[in-house]
Formats: structure tokens, C-alpha cells, sequence
């Protein structure tokens, strides 16, 4: 299953996603009781883990392999719309502002808002942790993962992020995905994809 996702989509999965996806595909294999094929594993990690547009495809698009698939239906509370990121050159933290279209806990059903929201850390992905506390939402990144899918100026990036969603007593951990041509951006994206997943 990991060994198609690296050679059909580019993407290599940590180890433990990989065991967590395996779980997902295996659901689906004992729902199905039939064999579960190359595009199966792949419709199956775009719904878990890519937030899916309207037309059925995910916004990493042809990078991926991806195409429109009707079958996928559009899910997440949280999708990142814009970000701008900026540090000291003597250490101080970094500041980051963000654009999230928040489709609220019933998507599809609450109407979407979009929120400017800021956060302050010692690097993007703390800063970025630091805003979306304005949603109420505690997370906190357990570990990451990122690469390049492709060589050139205009390569994307992937990122894989372990999240810890969640307070004290009520508290998940889920791993997210985000692709982008910004490794930033990619980590962050992974962080919303956690955040959505948890509240799936």
C-alpha cells in the first residue's frame, strides 16, 4: 500500500501514518469484502486526508496523480485560504497571519466564514499552532515529516504531521497531510487536515 503511494503519487509515508492508513484500507477491504486495488488505496487516502473541493479532486491536483472523482464528497471545517509569515533576523518570534474559511462543525449545513487569524511562536508551525487557538481548538504537533515531490523550481512539497487534538481528558492524535509548492504552507495544510480529521 505504501510502496504504490511513493510510486503512483510521490507520496512516502512515515511509518506510523502508514499503520494508521493501513486501518482505514483495511475497514474498507472487511465493509467491501472485495480486493481493494491501486485505486482504491488512492480514492481512500484523498478522503481521509486531502480536503476535497467541490469538483471531486484535491487541490494538489496532477502532482498527485489526482482527477475528478464524483464519488469523494467535500469535508473539513477548516480549510487555509492565505498566510503570510514574517521573523526578525535577530531571533525574535514569528509572527504569522492567516486567512481560514472556517465551514463550522456541520460543513455543508453552517455557512461558511472567513476569519483573519495571527499567532506568535518560535517558528511558523507554533505561530500557526498559536492561531487557530482563536477557534478553540488545542493541538499540538507530535511529529513531522515533510519532502519534495518533484525536482525544479516549481516543485511541491509534502508534509505529514502527528497531531495531539484536543484537552487534557478528551485528547486524540491523528496524523495529517498537506501538499503544497511552500514547504510552509504544506505544514500547515497538514495541521488543518489533522485538526479536520479529528472532528470527523
Amino acid at each position: 500500500m505504501a510502496y504504490l503511494l511513493k510510486t503512483n503519487h510521490n507520496l512516502d509515508l512515515p511509518k506510523r501514518l502508514q499503520v494508521e492508513f493501513e486501518k482505514v484500507v483495511q475497514n474498507y477491504a472487511d465493509e467491501t469484502k472485495k480486493e481493494v486495488k491501486d485505486e482504491d488505496i488512492w480514492r481512500l487516502f484523498k478522503d481521509e486526508y486531502l480536503p476535497v473541493e467541490e469538483s471531486g479532486a484535491t487541490a494538489a491536483g496532477v502532482v498527485v496523480g489526482d482527477s475528478k472523482d464524483e464519488t469523494l464528497e467535500q469535508w473539513g471545517r477548516l480549510k487555509l485560504l492565505k498566510v503570510s509569515v514574517s521573523s526578525g533576523e535577530d531571533g525574535s518570534d514569528t509572527v504569522l497571519k492567516a486567512r481560514i474559511l472556517d465551514r463550522g462543525v456541520n460543513v455543508g449545513v453552517d455557512e461558511p466564514v472567513e476569519r483573519e487569524v495571527s499567532g506568535i511562536g518560535n517558528g511558523p508551525i507554533a505561530a500557526f499552532l498559536n492561531a487557530v487557538s482563536n477557534f478553540g481548538i488545542e493541538a499540538s504537533v507530535m511529529d513531522y515529516v515533510e519532502h519534495t515531490m518533484s525536482v525544479g523550481t516549481d516543485a511541491m512539497a509534502a508534509s505529514y504531521v502527528e497531531c495531539q487534538i484536543g484537552e487534557e481528558d478528551n485528547t486524540s492524535i491523528v496524523w495529517g497531510v498537506g501538499i503544497d509548492t511552500s514547504i510552509v504552507t504544506s505544514s500547515l495544510k497538514a495541521i488543518i487536515s489533522a485538526i479536520n480529521r479529528s472532528e470527523r
